[in-house]
């Protein structure tokens, strides 16, 4: 079904066209970010809950101020990171440029082991086997789907898989039976002692990569195209990031109901899931367990497949411009036709799935790791920074420049990120 080529005049047509925002917050929701948000509960029960609000709303800002740019100036984000100063290959290549071609390889290799392995992990757990041969099958899962479908068929099984975890983690904070008075004080900003950085990585974790990034590429494979749309992005936008908070509150309700009164510790990572299945299991049953290990599941698999195509995307606008071949938002490369079927593209899909397989079978190699938390921990800051000058300069019509509001929470994401990679490159650096 075809898009409308202009946006829809009433609220309800508006609703019914919501897609893009679904899947760039899905994408950015993994199994660290539940286990960092259950961590956080289970540590200081409810008192961090305003963290995952004003987390939300950050989120709603970087995203919104991604769409704006793609809306209001007719070009990729990757566009306007190419006129930020000068640079090589006749000016087709600056900083930015050089930073996330860095950026993008190395990310890729590292994060496509562990999204395969993430995903493993709750198949492994419901079917038995080998976690291994279940990450190699989810990564070739995810290569075949982006390979052969278009846009269409994405967003359709994007909005599946959220709706899978959005009933799975909602309903179970249903059944450990949230303290609503001690809800509604965890509304009070507070920081209790040893809270700072878990408070930090709760505003700045859930729903923050390098996929907000590729919410533009998502709005324009939509049909979205022009200022005209600009009212239908936001929402789609805020409805997003409100399900995320709504999935993300409910994450912290399990952790405090269910671990802080208990005084039961996760293990850190992917794994501290599976600590939280035997809990579910030894209180409430296989049942609960089951349904718990689905929502696991399409949480992983939907950041999977999330970044098989939204960061295919951006490599392929990446490699058109340094090529010289880049149609832009016409989401092609000269000559080659349709982005997705592009061999970039898809190159870049396969760079995420067979070369990092050597990696499930063998210990990560310490460089490596070193320059993928050096190189991640800096993207988000480069965003919100980009953000800021992009949308305050003369390359976006006049309109749609950020306003004190967006300019606020835009600089105040660039400094929670900032203060993110500080600590996160001085856990790298610390013996």
């Amino acid at each position: 079904m075809s898009e409308p080529e202009n946006e829809p005049q009433t609220t309800r047509a508006r609703w019914s066209l919501i897609g893009p925002g679904i899947v760039v917050a899905a994408t950015g929701v993994g199994a660290g970010d539940l286990v960092a948000t259950l961590i956080a509960g289970s540590r200081f029960g409810y008192a961090l809950l305003w963290a995952a609000i004003v987390g939300t709303v950050i989120k709603i800002a970087l995203a919104e101020g991604v769409g704006r740019w793609t809306l209001a100036s007719g070009r990729t984000i990757f566009d306007g990171w190419s006129s930020l100063g000068g640079g090589w290959f006749g000016g087709r290549l600056n900083w930015a440029g050089v930073y996330f071609g860095l950026y993008v390889v190395i990310w890729g290799f590292v994060y496509g082991a562990a999204a395969m392995t993430a995903t493993a992990l709750p198949l492994a757990a419901l079917f038995g086997g080998d976690l291994k041969v279940w990450g190699v099958l989810s990564g070739v899962i995810g290569l075949a789907f982006v390979w052969f479908g278009g846009y269409g068929l994405f967003e359709k099984v994007m909005t599946g898989l959220v709706g899978l975890m959005f009933v799975t983690v909602v309903s179970l904070a249903v059944i450990v039976a949230p303290d609503l008075p001690a809800l509604m004080t965890g509304m009070v900003p507070t920081l209790p002692q040893g809270s700072v950085f878990y408070t930090l990585g709760l505003i700045g974790g859930v729903g923050g990569t390098i996929t907000m990034a590729a919410y533009g590429y998502w709005v324009n494979a939509k049909g979205w195209r022009g200022p005209g749309w600009m009212r239908v992005m936001r929402l789609d936008n805020g409805v997003a990031y409100v399900v995320t908070g709504v999935f993300v509150i409910a994450m912290l309700i399990v952790g405090a109901e269910l671990l802080y009164s208990a005084g039961i510790a996760l293990r850190s990572g992917e794994r501290g899931l599976l600590d939280l299945d035997q809990v579910l299991r030894d209180r409430f049953g296989r049942p609960i367990s089951i349904l718990f290990l689905v929502g696991f599941w399409a949480a992983t698999f939907s950041s999977l497949i999330g970044v098989w195509q939204g960061v295919s995307l951006m490599f392929a606008d990446f490699y058109g411009h340094v090529s010289g071949r880049s149609r832009g938002l016409e989401r092609g490369i000269e000559g080659e036709g349709p982005v997705e079927k592009t061999l970039p593209f898809r190159a870049y899909a396969m760079w995420l799935t067979f070369p990092p397989i050597v990696l499930l079978f063998m210990d990560r190699p310490f460089g490596l790791i070193v320059a993928y938390g050096v190189l991640g921990s800096l993207f988000m800051p480069f965003l919100a920074g980009t953000l800021i000058w992009l949308l305050n300069s003369d390359r976006t019509p006049r309109p749609w420049r950020s306003g004190w509001a967006s300019n606020l929470l835009l600089g105040a994401a660039a400094l929670l990120f900032a203060l993110l990679a500080g600590n996160e490159l001085i856990g790298l650096l610390r013996p």
